[in-house]
């Protein structure tokens, strides 16, 4: 039976990303160095700038990583036999899932806050996030194949949807200004979501 094996360096660069995950929560980037990194990797601060030349290099790893997570893990396969309300509202509800998951907006505060002052970068490493293709994407896309929707521009929908959820679930999250949502309230906001996108692109 074959198996993956990992590396003596495959080992050392998943502990220097779990020490990350665990120090930019708790003291923040700022006050996370190299050498914190290194004694909480138990790894040589030499081997940190082999695998990550800069702490802003970590930060983008660690929110890339999580978003490739995220993007395998959610499950939609467009059905032309199934209720298209019902399909989009599951297929929403996995977005809102992901965007208040605490692991999420923990990461996503730590990214933001240290980037708040190079829009420039952040702009940069959003955009590379943004042009992966999510299920998202693949659903509209055979729904519209199907003829049961109707529009010039992909991304321009995607976009819409993705407003409206962080809108509603993640910027009131990440800054703490509303309580928790409920399974309650985030099925009324995925209901409300997918109502507003088929009134305006349903066939």
């Amino acid at each position: 039976m074959t198996g993956t094996t990992r590396t003596r360096s495959d080992i050392k660069r998943e502990a220097i990303i779990q020490a990350a995950t665990q120090a930019f929560q708790e003291f923040g980037v700022n006050g996370t160095s190299m050498d914190k990194l290194a004694e909480l990797a138990n790894v040589s601060k030499r081997t940190v700038y082999n695998h990550f030349s800069t702490k802003e290099d970590l930060v983008m790893h660690l929110v890339t990583q999580q978003w490739q997570s995220a993007i395998l893990n959610t499950k939609a396969d467009y059905n032309s036999n199934a209720p298209l309300d019902k399909q989009l509202v599951a297929l929403i509800l996995q977005d809102i899932e992901f965007m208040v998951s605490e692991s999420h907006l923990d990461l996503a505060r730590v990214a933001i806050g240290h980037f708040f002052y190079k829009p420039e970068k952040l702009k940069d490493e959003v955009a590379q996030l943004k042009a992966q293709e999510t299920a998202m994407h693949r659903w509209l896309k055979e729904a519209k194949e199907d003829g049961k929707l109707g529009f010039d521009d992909l991304d321009r929908v995607v976009d819409e949807i993705d407003s409206l959820v962080k809108g509603q679930c993640f910027w009131p999250q990440l800054f703490k200004i509303e309580d928790a949502l409920s399974a309650d309230d985030q099925n009324r906001i995925a209901t409300n979501i997918a109502a507003l996108i088929l009134s305006r692109y349903a066939t």
